[in-house]
C-alpha cells in the first residue's frame, strides 16, 4: 500500500459494505480544477512501473503540475493537452520486445515538446526511433555508478563525484534487465555504466533524453536535479505549481461547482478530511455541514481535539455523534479482522445516512479523494498500469444518498495535501500527524474489541506517542516522532505473569511499532534509542493499570505489513 489513508470518513468505509449497491458516478476530470487556473503541465505515460507515481512527486516538487495516465492512451489524447511542455514515460515490470508490450504513442514524439524516458522509458524510445533494445546477460539491480558524456544539458553540471580522469558520476539506481544496444538516428551517447555501454541517451534537437537508471527514487542522489534540469530548463516551466496560490484557485472552482448549494462531509480528524474540511469552509462557509462519529475506537482525547480545532477555533458547523455504545455492542464477539472492518464500516455509512437524511437541502457529499487513489483506481480498472489496489472512493456513493460528489483534493499527493493544509491555517501538528487507519484502533486491538481493551490501548499509544515527540535525536536534531512515518501501539488479547510491589501480577501484553518509510510500499523497522524504549516501557507499565509488558516490533515490510491486524 504505498498511500496510507488516515481518514475514516465515508469515503473508507463505502469499501467495506459487503455486497452494498453503489451508485457509479463519472467524476469530473482532474483537469476541471485546473480550468480556471491553467497551469503548465508534464504528462507521465505509465507502463506499469511501482515507482512511478514518485515520478510525479518530483515533478511537483520542482514546481510544475502533472498528471500520470496510461501508457497507451491515444494519440488524440496527447494531442488535446493544453499547457503541454514536456512528457515523461515511466519504468516497467515488461520487456520492449515483448508480444503484447506497450508502445509509445507516435504522438508523444510528434508534440514539439521534450521527451524524457525512464528505464523501460528509455528501451521504447530506442525501439521505436529506430534503435536496438536486447536483453542482457549482465543485469543491474540496485546501487550503480554512472559516467556522464557529451556535456548534455539534462547531466551538464549534474555530478557526484569526479574520477581521476575528470569524468563526472553519478550515484543511481538501477532496475534492469535489458538494455539498449544500439543508439537511435540523430542520438548520441550521455551515460554509461561497465555492464551497461549505454546508460543514457540524447537527441537534443528534438528535445528527447532518456536514462537508464532511476531518478524518480531517492538511491539516485542528484535525482532531484535531474527533474529540476528537465522541468525548469529543459521543457521550460516557470514553476507555477505552488500550495499557497493553489488556495485561492481551489476555493474559486468549489464556488464555481457548487454554487449556493449545500455540502455535507463526513470529518475524521485524519489529514485528508481535515484538509478537505477547512478548504471547503473557506469557500463556502456555512453551507457545509461535517458529522463526526466518535466510534469509541478513536485515540485518547482525539473527540475533544477535533471539536475543539473545527467547532471551537475555525467555527465550522459540526454534527458531534458519540455512537460508541453502538459500534462496541456490535463487535461484540467478532475477532475475524476482515468481519470487523466490515461492521465498522456498515455502522458508520448507516449513522451517515441517517444524519445526511436530516439534512435536507445538502445536495453534495464532499470527500477526502487524493491523487493516489485516482492513480491506483485507474490502474486496476485497466490492468495496463500498476494495479497496487482499487478504491471506493474513487466514483462510487452508496445508492440512497442521492448526493453528488465534491472531490476538491482530487489532484493532490499527500505531501502537498499537507502543505495545503499549513496554507489554510491548520495547526502543523494535526497536518502531520502519522497515518492512522480507517476502523482506528478496532485493527489495533487483535481478537475481540472490547472497551475495556480500547481504554488500555488508548492510554498506552498516547504514552508511546509522547515520548517519541519528547525524545531528540542528536544527530538530526530531530524529534523521533517527525524521524518516523508511522508509530503505533497493539493491544495483544493474551496475558502474562509479571511481578509488581512484590506481587504476583497477570496483565495484558501491549506492542510498540514504528518504521521510516518515503513511499509506504515498504518499510523499515525504526531503530529507536534504547533509552527510549526503556523510558516508554517503565511508563507504561507504571502508568496504565493493567498492562504489565511491553514488546517492540522490528519486522520490516515485507514480509510484515505495517499494521498489525
Amino acid at each position: 500500500m504505498p498511500v496510507m489513508q488516515d481518514n475514516f470518513g465515508l469515503e473508507y468505509f463505502c469499501d467495506s459494505l459487503s455486497g452494498a449497491t453503489q451508485r457509479k458516478i463519472d467524476p469530473l476530470p482532474l483537469y476541471y480544477w485546473l480550468d480556471t487556473f491553467m497551469h503548465q503541465r508534464i504528462l507521465i505515460l505509465d507502463y506499469g512501473s511501482q515507482v512511478t507515481q514518485l515520478i510525479a512527486r518530483r515533478v511537483r516538487e520542482a514546481g510544475a503540475y502533472c498528471e500520470i495516465h496510461p501508457g497507451d492512451v491515444s494519440d488524440e489524447f496527447i494531442r488535446s493537452q493544453e499547457g503541454l511542455k514536456g512528457i515523461i514515460l515511466s519504468g516497467s515490470h515488461a520487456s520492449v520486445y515483448a508480444e503484447d508490450a506497450l508502445q509509445v504513442p507516435a504522438a508523444a514524439f510528434e508534440a514539439g515538446v521534450p521527451v524524457l524516458g525512464i528505464c523501460y522509458g528509455m528501451q521504447a524510445m530506442a525501439r521505436q526511433l529506430g534503435g536496438v533494445t536486447e536483453g542482457s546477460d549482465k543485469r543491474e539491480f540496485g546501487y550503480a555508478e554512472v559516467r556522464a558524456h557529451g556535456h548534455t544539458k539534462l547531466l551538464d553540471g549534474i555530478q557526484d563525484f569526479a574520477t581521476a580522469e575528470g569524468h563526472g558520476m553519478l550515484k543511481v539506481w538501477m532496475s534492469h534487465g535489458d538494455k539498449v544496444t544500439a543508439l537511435p538516428p540523430g542520438f548520441k551517447l550521455m551515460a554509461s555504466t561497465p555492464t551497461c555501454p549505454i546508460a543514457g541517451m540524447a537527441d537534443e534537437d528534438r528535445g528527447f533524453y532518456a536514462v537508464q537508471f532511476h531518478p524518480e527514487v531517492t538511491h539516485t542522489v542528484q535525482g532531484a536535479a535531474l527533474f529540476e534540469r528537465f522541468v525548469r530548463d529543459i521543457c521550460g516551466c516557470v514553476g507555477d505549481w505552488n500550495m499557497p496560490d493553489y488556495v485561492q484557485e481551489a476555493i474559486a472552482n468549489i464556488r464555481e461547482q457548487v454554487g449556493d448549494e449545500e455540502v455535507i462531509l463526513a470529518l475524521s480528524g485524519g489529514v485528508d478530511s481535515s484538509v478537505a474540511a477547512a478548504l471547503i469552509h473557506q469557500a463556502i462557509g456555512d453551507k457545509l455541514t461535517c458529522v463526526f462519529v466518535d466510534h469509541g475506537l478513536l485515540r485518547l482525547n482525539e473527540a475533544q481535539q477535533v471539536m475543539s480545532t473545527f467547532a471551537d477555533n475555525m467555527g465550522l458547523k459540526i454534527i458531534h455523534i458519540d455512537a460508541s455504545d453502538r459500534f462496541l455492542g456490535k463487535l461484540a464477539g467478532v475477532t475475524d479482522p476482515e468481519a470487523k472492518r466490515k461492521i465498522i464500516g456498515r455502522e458508520f455509512v448507516e449513522i451517515f445516512q441517517e444524519e445526511a437524511a436530516k439534512l435536507s437541502n445538502a445536495r453534495w457529499l464532499a470527500q477526502g479523494t487524493i491523487y493516489p487513489d485516482v492513480i491506483e483506481s485507474a490502474a486496476a480498472k485497466s490492468g495496463k498500469a500498476t494495479g497496487i489496489k482499487s478504491h471506493h472512493n474513487v466514483g462510487g456513493l452508496p445508492d440512497t444518498l442521492n448526493l453528488k460528489l465534491l472531490e476538491p483534493l482530487r489532484e493532490l499527493f499527500k505531501d502537498e495535501v499537507r502543505k495545503l493544509g499549513v496554507a489554510l491555517g491548520l495547526p502543523p501538528a494535526m497536518v502531520y500527524r502519522h497515518p492512522f487507519p480507517g476502523p482506528g484502533l478496532g485493527v489495533r486491538i487483535l481478537g475481540e474489541i472490547k472497551r475495556e481493551y480500547a481504554d488500555l490501548l488508548r492510554q498506552a499509544d498516547a504514552i508511546f506517542i509522547e515520548e517519541l515527540r519528547n525524545t531528540v535525536d542528536e544527530e538530526t536534531g530531530k524529534n523521533w516522532y517527525d524521524l518516523t512515518s508511522q508509530a503505533f501501539t497493539v493491544f495483544l488479547p493474551v496475558k502474562s505473569v509479571g511481578v509488581m510491589g512484590d506481587a504476583r501480577t497477570y496483565e495484558y501484553v501491549v506492542a510498540m511499532r514504528a518504521v521510516q518509510t518515503t513511499d509506504f510500499m515498504t518499510a523499515d523497522w525504526a531503530e529507536l534509542p534504547y533509552s527510549l524504549l526503556k523510558r516508554t516501557s517503565g511508563r507504561i507499565i507504571n502508568e496504565v493499570r493493567g498492562i504489565n509488558r511491553v514488546t517492540y516490533d522490528v519486522s520490516s515490510k515485507p514480509p510484515a505489513t505495517i499494521e498489525w491486524e
